[in-house]
């Protein structure tokens, strides 16, 4: 076998390898974070990037306001809502019940 045609597909091999075990599942992800963020609603918990959690009161372009526990409201960008927390949202949940 002709040693450049064996570093051809080598290099081809490994650049397929990184696709499928790095970027593809980044991008699903992404696209995952992207539609999560287009269903967020009025009223809906979520957890930040920075751990913060609160309900959502308003939805700007690039930006979500929430009311966190002491009743203060802090805008962070769509891209630091880290996920919707569905836990606090269930019919059963109270804020001042004891765990």
């Amino acid at each position: 076998m002709n040693p450049f045609l064996f570093l051809v597909l080598m290099v081809g091999g490994f650049m397929l390898l990184i696709y499928f075990l790095m970027i593809r599942p980044m991008t699903k992800r992404e696209k995952q974070h992207d539609t999560m963020v287009e269903e967020l609603q009025t009223g809906d918990t979520i957890i930040t990037a920075g751990g913060m959690y609160g309900t959502v009161e308003t939805i700007d372009k690039d930006s979500v306001v929430l009311k966190v526990e002491s009743g203060a409201l802090i805008r962070v960008t769509k891209g630091g809502v880290l996920k919707r927390d569905l836990w606090q949202q269930a019919d059963d949940w109270r804020p001042d019940s004891q765990l």
